[in-house]
């Protein structure tokens, strides 16, 4: 499975997201972390900003709902002009008819697991989705260190992904920089949220490619990449 590199925007310059979306043009997507106050201790920003973000780039995006009742808010993000919108299932009342919900407006559907969530409970819930995200920090705020007690539950959670044959993106967010990416990418992810290792360099564009070349490395090695 390709490498994705996905900017997250927290870490971005918000009095100018079309310039920062444009600097990191070379992305595979531009992450989008939603928070409401509640389901996290920190505020960002909702649907209107997501409408206009999506008219000033042309890298998809990546919505991840930090929110709580997603069931209902999470559709309007696809409205928005989302192509990936991430729900937490801490969060969600029906997670399955979430997920389904939000392919049928035409998105991928993804779910995000805190930390402290385990993977095996929602083993069943994987075909209902096209990623999964495993958080590395807890969420709320950017530029926290990587959690790197979270690398079994990300073999884990491959192993899952394997066994049942799935083609499902699994996305790592929080911490993630050069020093982190490749053991990420050995124990089984392929999609990357990457802010201040982003954002807070002189050449974003260049910090991308750096980490890409990093986890292409690693994925090349990892065994649980043989035969993909």
């Amino acid at each position: 499975m390709a490498v994705q590199i996905s900017p997250s925007i927290l870490s971005a310059d918000f009095a100018r997201l079309a310039d920062e979306a444009k600097a990191v043009e070379g992305a595979d997507w531009l992450h989008v972390d939603v928070m409401d106050n509640h389901f996290v201790p920190n505020l960002t920003l909702g649907v209107p900003v997501v409408e206009s973000l999506s008219r000033a780039t042309d890298t998809p995006l990546d919505c991840h709902l930090m929110i709580e009742d997603p069931d209902r808010w999470a559709p309007q993000y696809v409205e928005a002009g989302a192509s990936s919108v991430t729900f937490h299932v801490e969060a969600a009342a029906a997670p399955v008819r979430l997920a389904r919900e939000i392919r049928a407006k035409g998105a991928r559907a993804s779910m995000a697991l805190k930390p402290g969530t385990p993977i095996e409970p929602y083993e069943d819930l994987l075909p209902e989705l096209d990623m999964l995200l495993i958080m590395t920090v807890e969420p709320g705020f950017g530029g926290q260190a990587f959690l790197d007690i979270m690398l079994p539950k990300i073999r884990r959670t491959r192993e899952l992904i394997s066994k049942h044959g799935l083609e499902l993106w699994l996305q790592v967010d929080g911490g993630v920089a050069e020093s982190t990416i490749e053991r990420c990418a050995e124990a089984g992810a392929d999609v990357f949220v990457a802010g201040s290792a982003v954002y807070g360099k002189e050449d974003p564009a260049a910090a991308v490619a750096a980490l890409r070349a990093k986890a292409e490395g690693a994925t090349a090695s990892a065994g649980w990449a043989c035969g993909h």
